[in-house]
This record gives C-alpha cells, structure tokens and sequence, in this order.
C-alpha cells in the first residue's frame, strides 16, 4: 500500500506544481494587464469585498471536505450525499451573511459601493453550497490531474471575461463579472467530473454526526485563520486609502506566492497522503516520513523565498507603472516575513489528519491578537513602514502552538526548523553581497523614495 501511496503521491505533486505553475502565470499575466486598464483604487475595494466574502465563508466552515477525505465512510453514496446536504445549506447562509453585514461594512467603511457589492460578489459562496463532492473525492484518492485542469480552464474563462471587461469598460463591474462567471462555471462543471456520482439531498444522522464532531474544530480554526489572515486587510483597509491598500494587494500578491504553493500541495496532496500514512503507521515512522519529504519541500521554497526577497523590488519596478512603485520595497519585507508560516503550514496538515486541529486554532487566535493590538500601534509610530513590518512578521505567534501541538503528538520538526532557516539566511546573505557589489543597490533603496512621496 505503501508505494502506492508514494506513486500517487509523487503523481500528484508533478500536477499539482504543473497546475500552480500555469495558474499563477495565468493570474500574474492577467494581473499585470488589469493594473493597466483598472486604477489601484479598485483593486482595494475589491480586496475588502472578497475579505468579508471569505471570512463569511470560514466562519462557517464545519470541515466538509477534510471529512471526506479523511473518512472511512467516504465512499458511501449516503455520507457523499449527507455531506453535499450540509454543504448546500452552509451556501445559503453564507449568501444570507452577505445581506447581512453589507450595510454595517460600508457603513464603517465610509463606501456606499459595498452596500451592492458584498451581496452581489457573495453569489459566489451561495453558488459553491452547490459544487459536486467529486472535488472532494478526487483529492481523497489523488486524482489530482483531472481536478487541476478543470480548475485552470474555469479561471482562463473568468480571467478573460474581466480583461475583456475592463477593455471596453475600466470599471469596477469587470472585476466582479469575472469572480461571478467563476463562480458559475464552477459549481456547473464539478457536477460533470465523476459522472459515477451524482450528488442528492440526504440525511444521515450517523454520517452528520461524523462531520460536525470532527467539524466542531475546524470551525474554531478556520474562523480563527480568516481573523489572522486577513486581519491586515480589514485593518489596513481603514488606516490606508483604498488606492493604497490596492498597491499593498499587488505587493502581498507577489510576496504570497510560497504560501499559495504549499497550500495547494497541503490541500491536494500533504492532507491526503498524511492521512492514508496515519492509518497504517505508528507516530515515530509517520514523522520520519514526513521528515523526510518536508526537507526537499523547504529547500526549494527556501530559494522561492530568496528571489523575492533579493529582486523582488526589481520585479515591481520592471513590471508596474510609476502608481506601483510603493510596492517594490513592500515585497522583499513581506517577503521574508513568510518563513515562519512556511514553516507551520507545510507540517500543520498532520494535525488535521490525526483529528487534532485545535493548535490550529491557538495559532489563528494568537495571530489576530498580534495583529489587533500591533497593527494600528505601529501605524500610529512608525507610519507605512511600521505597518508593514508587523503584517510581515505576523505569522511569528502562528508558529509557536503548532510546533508545540506537533511536539505534543510526537511529530515534532523543531530541528529540520532551525537548519532549514540558516539554509535562508544564509542564502539571502550571499545573494544580496552579490547583488551589491554588482553594483545593483539592496532590495530596501526604493523605501526612501517611496516614503518620501507620501
């Protein structure tokens, strides 16, 4: 079972890398033809617009999808069913959320348009109550290939609707025409994935049971994870202008790109494969595993995280006009300050796969703290540039719980931590010696100028 395992864990790693490689080349085109046509306010107030959709949308995450995967009943036709049931009745309150908190939002904000674009935009979490557990079930057995080819024909059609859009008509409606079509295109296609499976209202109490007993902590972690992860949106959203807050999206976007990496291997491949492992091994021989396979990841999210950090400002000033300069200092400092949640998130899907997310949570909790009481102080002292640094360094407080919830539960990776970030440091160091005595100046040069047109 074991090479098994390992051959389609290897097969969907090859997918999941090649669909990400194409998905975020796709986005990044997109993105560099979009900043053109649209200006930076916009992007902000979109940024604001899909933070409340998702945290509505983690708030009320009962953990549908890990249950399937992790399962021993999830190839009964009534678990899948009893599981789609759920999952359509979370989509409706997250639509009816939208209504909800629409006019508090835009009130607080000082936004009418939000009044209209929460609700509208929020079709899309109505729409996904809807999408197939095919896309469950393709993750549980590894069939990743079918699964990333779908995604990424779904986001060439959305992406082409707004560029599209935003040609003949620079506004506001390209972006949301695009999330919309997205939506649709989605929740539609999913049901044609495994044409051995149609999905249909049903209720088992056994099997609803299963998935809110093991949902309970996943709910208290996901919605403690929209807190943290987007505590710095929501905040920034009222200490920075919108046209601001857009320039900070485009810099975080860019310096994201390690995480968004491991979350997709985590989703599609850690989470599935911990859990088969789990099952059949005992927790020194899981964690040599893991061990094992983790290195090879960090190393080469080690050198993903030198490029941006190094060149990163080189990158914006190449690739953006003059309204994006700010962001070419913001990158390399947003940059560095991923490692820690590098560290957590490639390792954290063992606690979700033995049923032990609460360190998840603690973590989430911790995070939001942070940035709850830092964020607005070190904008009052220290400006733009106190802001960042704390956004930057926010995931230090996420680190702690889950590296003790993993020592707790005998998986501890504190060790392969400590090299792996000397490795980084080490890397940085070198590059920038080099970089400087080229004569090409540090990554921060541009923060001076920056702040000086403000």
């Amino acid at each position: 079972m074991s090479s098994s395992i390992k051959k389609q864990a290897v097969n969907g790693t090859i997918w999941t890398l090649v669909g990400y490689g194409g998905s975020q080349g796709l986005r990044f085109v997109g993105n560099l033809i979009l900043t053109r046509l649209l200006v930076p306010e916009l992007f902000g107030l979109m940024a604001l617009v899909t933070t409340f959709q998702l945290g509505l949308i983690l708030f009320s995450d009962i953990g549908i999808r890990p249950s399937i995967i992790r399962s021993s009943r999830s190839t009964e036709a009534d678990f899948l069913n009893t599981a789609w049931t759920l999952q359509a009745m979370r989509g409706c309150w997250i639509w009816l959320g939208c209504w909800l908190i629409a006019w508090p939002v835009s009130q607080f904000y000082g936004d009418s348009r939000l009044l209209w674009l929460i609700p509208l935009v929020g079709m899309n979490g109505w729409l996904s109550g809807f999408n197939s557990t095919a896309m469950a079930t393709l993750l549980r057995d590894l069939k990743v290939a079918k699964l990333t080819i779908f995604e990424f024909v779904v986001q060439l059609i959305s992406l082409t609707v707004m560029i599209v859009w935003a040609y003949f008509s620079p506004s506001i409606w390209a972006l949301v025409a695009g999330n919309l079509v997205n939506g649709v295109l989605k929740t539609v296609g999913s049901h044609f994935l495994d044409p051995n499976h149609q999905d249909r209202f049903a209720w088992d109490k056994a099997a609803v049971k299963e998935i809110l007993s093991f949902g309970v902590w996943v709910f208290v972690a996901t919605a403690m994870m929209f807190l943290a992860n987007q505590a710095d949106r929501l905040i920034l959203g009222k200490l920075f202008t919108l046209e601001l807050l857009g320039i900070y999206v485009v810099a975080f976007t860019l310096a994201d790109l390690p995480r968004q990496i491991v979350q997709r291997l985590s989703r599609q491949i850690i989470f599935p494969v911990i859990s088969k492992y789990a099952q059949e091994l005992d927790r020194n021989s899981l964690r040599q595993k893991i061990l094992h396979k983790r290195w090879f990841l960090l190393m080469g999210l080690s050198l993903l995280v030198t490029g941006l950090v190094c060149f990163g400002d080189l990158l914006i000033l190449a690739l953006y006009d003059d309204r994006y300069r700010q962001a070419a200092w913001m990158l390399p400092v947003l940059a560095l300050g991923l490692w820690p949640l590098i560290l957590s998130i490639t390792v954290d899907q063992a606690l979700y796969a033995i049923g032990n997310p609460k360190f998840t949570a603690l973590g989430n909790f911790l995070k939001f703290g942070y940035m709850l009481f830092l964020l607005p102080l070190s904008y009052s002292q220290f400006g733009i540039l106190g802001a960042i640094i704390i956004v930057a360094f926010n995931d230090l407080p996420f680190y702690i719980p889950i590296s003790f919830g993993l020592w707790r539960e005998k998986l501890s990776c504190i060790g392969q931590d400590l090299i792996a970030t000397l490795l980084l440091v080490g890397l940085i160091t070198g590059v920038l010696f080099i970089r400087y005595s080229l004569g090409f100046g540090l990554p921060l040069d541009e923060l001076q100028w920056n702040l000086a047109g403000l």
